[in-house]
């Protein structure tokens, strides 16, 4: 397969015995799981090839979005899929509004501050609620949790892989 895929979920485990996979949501786009949707089911090894699934059903179930797809009908079939994660083409993506970002373009930046000081590489997002936090890795310290509000992000520059923020007290110790 040649085309550049992007993750929107983590295969975590199954559900039941009629074929559904449990899945933790890695992106903001909650329609990516609407019936009728096609993703991309990547395996961990990343060797095998990915395979097109059509989603048949969705539900959620306490926070993770239940998956049933076209292709399998039980729990047998899915037992497979566990570890994997869902992705999308670049063709699916949803437009985005100005200042907006898709994940993938945030992970791998380098975050420093207003002064300048390095302070690390976005690795991962959580989305815990009313803002996004990005967890940066620092090298030889405990990741940096880094909200994403205006007050703290003050520049996102896509281009050039590079966040500049402007720490509140007690953000980064």
């Amino acid at each position: 397969m040649d085309k550049e895929l992007y993750t929107i979920g983590k295969v975590v485990n199954t559900h039941g015995v009629r074929g559904e996979i449990r899945v933790i949501q890695v992106t903001d786009f909650e329609e990516r799981f609407e019936p009728g949707n096609q993703v991309y089911w990547v395996p961990q090894s990343k060797q095998d090839t990915p395979l097109l699934l059509t989603i048949k059903g969705h539900r959620m179930h306490k926070s993770f979005h239940l998956l049933h797809f076209e292709e399998y009908s039980s729990l047998n079939e899915v037992e497979s899929l566990k570890g994997g994660t869902l992705a999308i083409t670049k063709e699916q993506q949803t437009p985005l509004d100005e200042g907006e970002f898709y994940y993938h373009e945030v992970i791998g930046c380098t975050v420093k501050t207003a002064d300048g000081n390095v302070v690390g590489t976005v690795k991962e997002i959580l989305s815990p609620g009313g803002n996004d936090v990005w967890v940066v890795g620092r090298p030889q310290q405990k990741d940096a949790l880094i909200p994403y509000i205006e007050q703290v992000v003050t520049e996102v520059d896509i281009t050039h892989k590079t966040i500049t923020i402007e720490p509140m007290e007690g953000l980064l110790d």
